[in-house]
């Protein structure tokens, strides 16, 4: 009967350390917030992460044509009017490359990477522009070769664009009122005229954390290199990519319809209108993209979080461990000491928090577990009436705090470690029990308490 108490009243203070255990993480969330904070902050200072799309050729046009109108007499006529609407042309062939340069900034406690793309993207059109239709009384426009991106605060210096081989300026917007980039006026053309060009633009681009790319042309090849050496792709997957400490490389080859980008976005173009029709409708998050995100190697907040996931596996196998000393030992433990004891090892997470802000990831877990073991084990010399058994639970203790950082940096095989280390705990104590009588050591320790 003492044995069945004392079992509840442990899975009671087990409960309870959850209370703490819950604050801390609370605490992790709201740091990694501040975290977040930073980075936007940074990025409204430098330049946010950026998305390249483009160029797009655009061709407006004006026509006559008959609309049903219903007038205020209830009466439906026929009306004829000027229409204004685009023929929109992607690249045949789209070619983007270059090098990404990058640094680190800091804004309190974060460092957030920043970089600097220096960049070539080249295009190729071949486009029949469409013919007269009898009586729409047709008239085409300027046409706009646009280029978009996210952000025109990351453009450094003056982008360059050659088209077949002659330098042609470039204004501000990507073709539209409100589209962020650039773009450039081409020869009006003639109505069913053979257009084609050869186009070039070289600029430099910053922006924080990642850089994108929408695959608008039939053949796309993009080309990324630097010496950041903990990439993450995003998007689709390369085609050949090499990593290593000294940086990476990753080129792309991609059709368009293995992406369905094309038409994607001409389905978030304006009907009948020019207004618009530039790259900026590319913009939406739901295009596909291509690219590179320059990842942390190590995310503190992210670790620490999964470690207090096994905070309650912890503060479980140490009470166990105190459980199993009480009866077999017959040493009693308070309550209180068992409270002590779970709230040294949900002190190991808040250290482990704040530690990582400070200090490498693998520094703060080596500081934060060893001044835990020591605390526990100094103080369960007293408890337990031996340095020995004090010490042994510490060595204990260590193997744990080991196995759980191999948890943390092997996310792949957390689950398979994590089952494996639970399987040799229960072993543990299995094969530690095997030949006791409960029922026996039960009067044994009740007789015991009794005299």
């Amino acid at each position: 009967m003492r044995i069945g108490f004392k079992l509840v009243l442990v899975a009671v203070m087990t409960m309870l350390i959850l209370i703490p255990l819950a604050m801390v993480n609370g605490l992790i969330g709201e740091r990694q917030r501040y975290r977040d904070a930073a980075v936007a902050d940074i990025g409204r200072m430098y330049a946010s992460p950026q998305t390249v799309f483009g160029p797009v050729l655009t061709v407006p046009y004006t026509e006559s044509v008959d609309l049903q109108e219903t007038g205020g007499d209830g009466v439906v006529r026929t009306v004829r009017k000027r229409q204004a609407s685009a023929w929109t042309f992607f690249p045949t062939r789209l070619d983007a490359s270059g090098t990404v340069a990058t640094a680190t900034r800091r804004r309190g406690l974060y460092r957030v990477p920043v970089y600097e793309w220096a960049g070539t993207v080249k295009a190729d059109f071949d486009v029949q522009i469409p013919g007269d239709v009898a009586g729409a009384d047709r008239v085409i426009g300027t046409p706009v070769l646009g280029y978009g991106v996210t952000d025109v605060r990351g453009l450094h210096g003056a982008p360059k664009l050659q088209i077949d081989g002659r330098e042609v300026a470039l204004l501000e917007g990507a073709g539209t009122q409100d589209d962020a980039g650039m773009h450039a006026a081409l020869p009006v053309p003639a109505p069913g005229a053979h257009f084609a060009l050869i186009s070039q633009l070289q600029l430099k681009l910053a922006g924080t954390q990642s850089i994108a790319f929408v695959p608008l042309g039939k053949q796309n090849h993009i080309a990324l290199g630097s010496k950041w050496p903990h990439p993450s792709f995003q998007g689709l997957s390369p085609w050949q990519s090499e990593i290593s400490d000294t940086g990476f490389a990753a080129q792309w080859q991609v059709a368009s319809i293995a992406t369905d980008a094309q038409r994607q976005y001409l389905a978030r173009l304006p009907q009948n209108t020019t207004t618009g029709s530039g790259p900026s409708a590319a913009r939406d998050v739901t295009l596909p993209t291509l690219g590179v995100v320059l990842d942390d190697p190590i995310d503190a907040y992210t670790l620490a979080d999964r470690a207090t996931k096994y905070g309650v596996l912890f503060v479980a196998i140490t009470f166990v461990g105190f459980f199993m000393f009480e009866v077999i030992r017959q040493l009693p433990i308070h309550p209180i000491q068992y409270g002590l004891v779970g709230l040294a090892l949900v002190i190991f997470f808040l250290l482990l928090v704040s530690l990582s802000e400070h200090v490498p990831f693998p520094v703060a877990y080596a500081a934060a577990s060893g001044g835990c073991i020591g605390l526990i084990g100094f103080y369960l010399s007293a408890v337990l009436r031996s340095a020995l058994r004090g010490a042994a639970f510490g060595a204990t203790l260590g193997l744990l705090y080991a196995a759980l950082y191999g948890l943390l940096i092997s996310e792949d095989n957390a689950l398979v470690l994590g089952s494996l280390l639970l399987f040799a705990i229960l072993a543990a104590v299995m094969i530690a029990t095997r030949r006791l009588d409960w029922y026996r050591l039960g009067s044994q320790v009740a007789s015991t308490r009794t005299a």
